[in-house]
């Protein structure tokens, strides 16, 4: 092996949460570098360009009022876009569209609810700001809904939009706290759809981290994390080592605990055996019109199906084209068959766009797409019983990451977990440690 320079601090992974977590260091006066295996930044949050069409890896969404909102405000890191209108949007049941109900007038007049569901879902919204959601962390999905819900077809709304919201559709095994939490912050404050897409924001955080003083390295995979009982530094591909005082890992559970060597990844092991991935079927199309330009999104009912036409709102696409989202919630504990679920997806297209097929520029489907590395269950206590960001069995090692902390969801709870890794970091004497 050969030594490379020294550091305070290692990033290890160039997403969103790494991003953050090296710029935060950085300002606390650290030295700091990033290592991404890839040749460029961003993880999932890249957006790729073809014909002035912009695709984010599915359907991407920013919390107004959400914990990533607030660490990009405070990073300075620019961001600009739309507000979706609930209003004109339909619910999809048995193949059949019904309005959306988003607000009295849509409750009135939908063909979704009979009159008693109605009724109970005016009571429900008017009141669910109100619901002590920490008093069901330990709750499924279904049990809360079972257990607070009285009318069928209400349940089967609210199961739809806790979906919607939290993008998982596990409800025997996904917190309900953490599910209403995550309701109530989006009709608290509705979400951004992100003009020129998410990678806006991977572009704005590595400039805020190299203006910060953090150095960043692409096409630098780390193999290992060097420690013995604290972290030492890590071993790159080619055999390097970098030296430094605390190493933040920004991956998924199962690629933190590869660079770990035993004993040490006890903790990190566990993580990962019992993360289960948050999965979607995405089929993303750009077009060169809309046939009917009020219809920009869809709710599936009694299939976990979603559209949303992200252009209407955000600037992803020449003028006069649309780039629509159209995506398939992935049950845990079911086998998906991605011919299938295209099929699926194409249909949903056919009812609220007819005709799509005649316009299509561009298409792409990913039946597979990884939307959070680990579910929220109630059996783990919800939001408060999801790991790091301190790693117990190695000093001065930390995760970060969409399945790390107790603040928020999906990028909230990434970007949340890079802002608290990097105090805790930055309030230890780490420099010591690098020297050592």
């Amino acid at each position: 092996m050969t030594q490379m320079d020294m550091s305070d601090v290692v990033v290890v992974g160039g997403g969103l949460a790494g991003l953050a977590a090296a710029t935060y260091v950085a300002r606390a006066g650290r030295t700091v570098v990033l290592f991404e295996k890839s040749r460029t930044l961003g993880g999932r949050a890249i957006t790729q360009v073809k014909d002035e069409f912009r695709f984010n890896l599915g359907p991407h969404a920013l919390y107004r009022r959400g914990h990533g909102a607030q660490v990009l405000r405070e990073l300075g890191v620019p961001f600009s876009g739309g507000v979706p209108n609930a209003s004109g949007g339909y619910a999809v049941d048995n193949g059949v569209k019904h309005t959306l109900p988003g607000g009295f007038v849509s409750l009135l007049i939908t063909g979704l609810l009979r009159l008693p569901g109605k009724l109970e879902t005016a009571r429900l919204l008017g009141s669910i700001q109100k619901i002590d959601a920490q008093a069901a962390q330990h709750l499924t999905v279904r049990q809360w809904l079972e257990s607070t819900i009285h009318q069928p077809d209400v349940r089967r709304l609210v199961q739809a939009l806790f979906r919607l919201s939290t993008y998982a559709n596990a409800p025997d095994r996904q917190s309900a706290g953490s599910a209403l939490e995550q309701l109530q912050l989006a009709l608290a404050g509705n979400v951004t759809y992100l003009d020129g897409g998410w990678q806006t924001l991977v572009d704005g955080l590595r400039t805020a981290a190299e203006v910060s003083g953090a150095r960043i390295v692409t096409g630098a995979r780390v193999e290992s994390v060097e420690c013995d009982g604290a972290v030492r530094g890590v071993c790159l591909a080619d055999g390097t080592v970098h030296r430094a005082g605390a190493v933040l890992i920004a991956a998924s559970p199962q690629d933190a605990a590869a660079l770990v060597p035993r004993p040490h990844n006890g903790a990190l092991s566990e993580w990962a055996e019992s993360a289960i991935p948050v999965k979607a079927a995405c089929l993303d199309v750009a077009l060169a019109r809309l046939w009917r330009p009020r219809n920009t999104f869809a709710l599936g009912i009694d299939r976990p199906l979603y559209l949303s036409v992200h252009s209407a709102v955000a600037k992803l696409a020449p003028s006069g084209g649309a780039t629509v989202n159209v995506g398939k919630y992935l049950s845990p504990d079911a086998t998906s068959d991605p011919k299938s679920d295209e099929r699926e997806l194409e249909a949903l297209l056919d009812i609220i766009q007819p005709g799509w097929r005649d316009v299509v520029v561009h298409r792409r489907f990913l039946p597979n797409l990884v939307v959070s590395h680990a579910l929220v269950t109630a059996a783990a206590g919800g939001n408060a019983g999801r790991p790091g960001p301190l790693v117990p069995d190695v000093a001065n090692l930390y995760v970060i990451g969409d399945w790390v902390g107790p603040d928020g969801l999906l990028a909230d709870v990434g970007l949340a977990s890079a802002r608290r890794a990097a105090q805790l970091v930055t309030q230890r004497d780490i420099r010591t440690a690098a020297a050592a």
